[in-house]
Formats: structure tokens, C-alpha cells, sequence
């Protein structure tokens, strides 16, 4: 299993589009990075890298000008809200319920003092939220996209986000999901259709370019 900062399937695509953000509002969205999801077991980045670099990023965007979204997903106390469709592999909700802190924002995410909240009911943060209209009120036209998990929230949000028509750029290194060959996959194979795949280094790199 590679180690933190290892290849994991983007590097081949870094040459094919330039990273340029140019006088674009550029805001970044943070996926589910609440103590219910940071605390799981991830892979190939560990919680405290991916919140490491988030951090580095939300500062860096606000120096640009650019809005801070947190995004957090959370249910009704009876469930209600959730979806139910008859699925092979449904969320299994632990005895006793959801944990009454499960929804909240790490100290992390919490002391950035996000422009927006959004509170989200499934994997994406499009469907069902004013996330769009928050967004195309601030003038944003690209979006960077980190978070847990790669391939639920962060790979969900980044296809929403692109059928939108933003711009979607994925901070590899700042995501993570339960699984290596999950993480991958979505960064190797399906996010590079929708979005520009990149370091968190190489973000900030350009945000901090002159225009």
C-alpha cells in the first residue's frame, strides 16, 4: 500500500491542462471533514494530512479572495430525510443512532470560520442545498474540491459541480477515503473527466500567481 504522498494516479494527467486560475473567483469546497468521517480509518492519506492540507488551502484561496464552503452531511433525529431506495450495500446507522456529534465541523474546519455551511442529506453538496445559488452569487466560476470520502462526497460534488458548469479542480493529497483502490480509482480514472487533478503544492502554487 502506498504511503502518504505516494503515486496514486494523477500524476500522468498534471501535463495536460495548465493550472490557471487566472482573475476567476475561485472558492473552495470542503466535503464532510466533521468528526463522524474524519475519525474513520482512510487510505492512502491519513485524516490529520488531509486536514493539513485543507487548511493550506483555505488560506491560500482566501488570499486570493475566494469564499470558504464547508460542507457537512447530517439527518433528521428520525431518519426521515435519509434515502431509502432498496440498495446491496446500505449506510449501516450504529446502535443507539447517529452519535449527537457526529455532524459537527473538526476544530480544524470550525476555526476557518467558513464563508458558507451547507448542510447536505446524500453524498453530493448540489442536490437539495442553495450551494449553486451561494456560489453564482459570489461570482464563482471554478471551485477546489478536498475532502473525505474521494469517491462518495468529494467525486459526487466535483460531477454536480461540473454538469453546473464550474470549473473543478480536485487537491488529490487533501482527500481520502476508506479505502486505497477507492481513492484511486476515482482520482486515476473518473475525476480527470471532470475536473484538473492536482497536489495541494500545486494549488497553492497558483493561487498565489499574479494576475
Amino acid at each position: 500500500m502506498p504511503r502518504d504522498g505516494e503515486e496514486t494516479g494523477r500524476t500522468r494527467f498534471s501535463a495536460m491542462t495548465s493550472l490557471d486560475f487566472g482573475s476567476s473567483t475561485t472558492a473552495l469546497v470542503l466535503i464532510d471533514l466533521q468528526k463522524g468521517i474524519v475519525s474513520r480509518t482512510l487510505a492512502p492519506h491519513s485524516a490529520a494530512n488531509v486536514l493539513e492540507r485543507s487548511v493550506q488551502l483555505a488560506r491560500a484561496c482566501r488570499a486570493k479572495g475566494g469564499p470558504i464552503v464547508a460542507v457537512h452531511v447530517t439527518f433528521s433525529p428520525d431518519g426521515a430525510d435519509r434515502l431509502r431506495q432498496p440498495v446491496d450495500e446500505a449506510m449501516v446507522v450504529p446502535p443507539g443512532g447517529i452519535p449527537a456529534d457526529w455532524s459537527e465541523f473538526v476544530p480544524e474546519i470550525a476555526a476557518l470560520h467558513p464563508e458558507v455551511t451547507i448542510t447536505k442529506r446524500q453524498w453530493g453538496a448540489f442536490h437539495g442545498t442553495e450551494l449553486d445559488l451561494q456560489l453564482r452569487r459570489r461570482g464563482v466560476s471554478t471551485i477546489v474540491l478536498c475532502g473525505i470520502a474521494t469517491n462518495f462526497g468529494v467525486e459526487m460534488t466535483g460531477r454536480e459541480a461540473w454538469q453546473h458548469g464550474y470549473n473543478v479542480v480536485v487537491a488529490e493529497d487533501a482527500c481520502s477515503s476508506m479505502d486505497l483502490e477507492l481513492h484511486r480509482f476515482a482520482i486515476g480514472r473518473i475525476l480527470p473527466r471532470i475536473a484538473r487533478v492536482r497536489s495541494t503544492a500545486e494549488v497553492v502554487a497558483a493561487l498565489g500567481t499574479r494576475h
